[in-house]
């Protein structure tokens, strides 16, 4: 990527300040909407707007026009102005030195051929003038390492090292809401829109360049040419991963994409041929493809394919097993007998003495941190998925419920049932930092409970509790994946 090129996205990502062409005085107007996301969010570069009327809106005594602004005081112009209007405002930005503009505009390619002949023409004349053009018909840009928040959509994410590029504006909220609830941060997100300049490659791209960035995520609907994309994301698997959710897939959702953004699905088979060759990482939800990308951020790639289920509880070892077994490249190991000797030192006679670790209801205070410990120090074991965190604070909530409480001696149970899951929780982040190894946490209660203390202790140690053992499987089995890519290609 140029320097010119990269400049030009630090305008999108990072301005020294942003106009609003087309604020209004509506709240459920997008140039309302997203004059006040700006506002709200935290960006300390100077804001402007632009209003035919002149009028105030939010606090900010608008402009009539772009002609009005003071010179190279904006880098970013977010364009809510009708589509016929738009080629006269990008020549007014070009010589203001705007040099990115978001089109949250519409009535482009996604509304049939004149709209398509008016994206190219737009497109052109934003290359002619230097600037760079993201959208049309997109939801906007967020970047929280500037406080910026230019979209007509929410959620305001949490920092991270997430970031996101998608053909649908929906998307981008869906995965913002996500990391809000598990708390795993964003660095970047933009809704590509119609992608008449800047496709998701562009951005994943300047992902790979971006310091802020860590994990590229994308939604794609449509893919012109299918080659370049694919050497462009192989570029950008070598230095980070890429997690790729596609829409189109069936015939239907290709027809409902082409209504949708304009966008000619690719096959999908072939596309998921190509994921593999070049190291991304294909889910095919998104719920699967934001935990993918926060495992991606969160955990350390395992070394190998050698799983250890560890479990308080029977059932969910058999539930883990089973899901482990399906994925085909994890592997739920057989325990070395030098292993089995050491956890026995742990555990009453009665333990599983296999893989799953069943724990048997032998657990004092310290056994589970204690036992994943020797677990993952063991050279031949390169993950673990540690399931049952949260029973003991599970039954201290309904203790607290009761009408006994805090009576009895019940409410210093309580408080030793959730201070020993916050332990536990807070042992699996420790193990794993200490080892170098993924530790992957998994429980209903982080969905069922979120405030239980142990999947909240998972979340202040800034990693994933997965809603099923089956999930948190499909997440390290994405993890394992891409590490063994690189050590295909010599990277790793």
């Amino acid at each position: 990527m140029s320097d010119s090129s990269n400049e030009r996205f630090r305008a999108l990502f990072d301005p020294r300040g942003v106009v609003v062409a087309g604020a209004s005085t509506h709240p459920a107007k997008f140039g309302f909407v997203a004059l006040h996301n700006i506002l709200s969010c935290g960006y300390a570069g100077r804001v402007f707007a632009t209003n035919l009327q002149g009028e105030n809106v939010l606090g900010v005594a608008t402009l009539r026009s772009i002609d009005e602004l003071p010179n190279d005081a904006v880098d970013l112009v977010v364009v809510c102005t009708p589509a016929a209007t738009n080629a006269a405002l990008l020549r007014a930005c070009a010589a203001k030195g705007i040099s990115a503009a978001f089109v949250v505009s519409g009535g482009y390619a996604e509304a049939g051929e004149a709209g398509a002949v008016a994206q190219r023409e737009l497109a052109a004349l934003a290359d002619e003038l230097g600037i760079l053009l993201a959208g049309p018909n997109g939801q906007g840009v967020v970047s929280t390492p500037a406080g910026l928040c230019a979209q007509i959509v929410a959620p305001y994410p949490p920092a991270g090292g997430i970031s996101i590029a998608s053909q649908s504006g929906n998307f981008v909220a869906s995965f913002l809401n996500w990391s809000t609830v598990t708390g795993v941060g964003v660095a970047r997100a933009v809704s590509a829109g119609n992608a008449a300049s800047l496709g998701v490659a562009d951005y994943l791209e300047y992902y790979a360049d971006d310091a802020s960035s860590r994990v590229g995520l994308a939604y794609v609907e449509g893919i012109t040419d299918g080659r370049a994309f694919a050497d462009r994301v192989r570029a950008v698997t070598a230095r980070m991963p890429v997690v790729l959710v596609k829409g189109g897939s069936t015939d239907g959702g290709a027809h409902a994409a082409a209504s949708h953004t304009g966008a000619l699905a690719a096959n999908d088979k072939v596309f998921d041929g190509v994921c593999r060759q070049i190291g991304a990482t294909r889910a095919s939800t998104i719920e699967e493809a934001f935990e993918a990308a926060a495992t991606f951020v969160t955990q350390p790639l395992p070394a190998g394919p050698n799983v250890v289920v560890m479990t308080t509880a029977g059932g969910w070892g058999v539930i883990a097993a089973d899901a482990i077994t399906r994925d085909r490249h994890l592997v739920l190991m057989p325990l070395p007998p030098d292993l089995v000797e050491i956890i026995d030192a742990f555990l009453p006679p009665r333990w599983s003495r296999a893989n799953p670790v069943d724990l048997a209801g032998g657990e004092t205070r310290d056994t589970i941190p204690d036992v994943l410990a020797r677990l993952a120090s063991h050279r031949d074991v390169h993950s673990i998925l540690y399931l049952g965190l949260g029973i003991q604070a599970n039954q201290a909530r309904l203790m607290r419920a009761g009408r006994f409480f805090p009576d009895h001696g019940i409410g210093r149970v309580v408080d030793y049932h959730e201070r020993q899951d916050a332990r536990f929780a807070q042992a699996a982040h420790d193990v794993s930092a200490a080892t170098g190894k993924p530790i992957l946490t998994a429980t209903e209660l982080a969905v069922a409970d979120p405030t239980n203390a142990g999947p909240r202790t998972v979340r202040a140690t800034g990693r994933v509790c997965y809603g099923s053992a089956d999930r948190a499987v499909t997440a390290l089995g994405h993890l394992y994946r891409y590490s063994e890519y690189l050590r295909r290609r010599g990277l790793a």
